[in-house]
């Protein structure tokens, strides 16, 4: 390498580092500012995903800028290009995976069947939507466990989501008692400790459903462990002897 070439180099390098790092720099400024505001669930989705993908794209552009300036690479590079249908054959079938992945990120942040923040169940789990990355999502569990899910997956396949057309959710408890009981009376008693009460089945014992909407924020577990103690509570004053549920 001539030191003309080599001169090249370091300024293109220190050009791409520059542009990296100043990029860099811009995304945390936004970080910051965007911090000091809440921004609604589908804007910070977007935001996240779109940042990551052009922060690496100017990373992968700026690093090519100057490595290209050597002549080694630069003949390797020809050398590629001229056997480019095999090597697109390979790479394709290699990366087919990470770049499906990559790309059913970049859906998720504008179609949105999922949003940060919202809760979802998919793959066995039920949890809440805690980071969207380029390849993967992480969903933060009830026990504080992760579960991370490639993304093509999450585009492909059928999940639930609880939140994302409203910002509150159902917690729902069921009661069996004897048939000698009130119904009428028990369902519209049960009805006063939640927004909803029916009677769902008349069988052996009679089941009572009682339903209660939460917020999204709170843990759903916990609302249901409170509405089956209010449930609880409201039986013992009635006298009423549950027998399951």
């Amino acid at each position: 390498m001539t030191v003309l070439a080599l001169d090249r180099f370091w300024s293109r390098l220190a050009i791409a580092a520059v542009v990296i790092v100043g990029t860099g720099l811009a995304a945390k400024l936004v970080d910051t500012r965007i911090a000091r505001r809440p921004l609604d669930p589908a804007a910070a989705t977007r935001y996240r995903v779109l940042r990551r993908s052009i922060l690496s794209a100017i990373a992968f552009v700026g690093i090519m800028s100057a490595l290209l300036v050597i002549p080694q690479v630069r003949a390797i590079a020809g050398g590629i290009l001229a056997s480019g249908a095999v090597v697109a054959v390979v790479l394709g079938f290699a990366a087919q995976r990470t770049i499906g992945n990559f790309i059913a990120g970049v859906l998720i942040a504008f179609s949105q069947p999922l949003r940060l923040g919202d809760e979802i169940e998919v793959a066995g789990g039920r949890g809440v939507v805690e980071e969207i990355a380029l390849t993967c999502t992480w969903v933060r569990l009830p026990d504080g466990d992760r579960l991370v899910i490639p993304n093509e997956r999450l585009v492909s396949e059928t999940l639930r989501n609880s939140t994302i057309r409203s910002p509150t959710r159902m917690a729902e408890v069921s009661v069996r008692v004897g048939l000698d009981c009130d119904l009428r009376e028990l369902v519209a008693a049960l009805g006063r400790e939640a927004d909803a009460a029916y009677l769902a089945d008349l069988g052996p014992d009679a089941t009572i459903v009682v339903r209660r909407w939460v917020e999204s924020g709170r843990p759903l577990e916990e609302a249901e462990s409170e509405l089956r103690l209010a449930v609880h509570a409201r039986l013992r004053e009635l006298g009423v002897v549950a027998g399951g549920g």
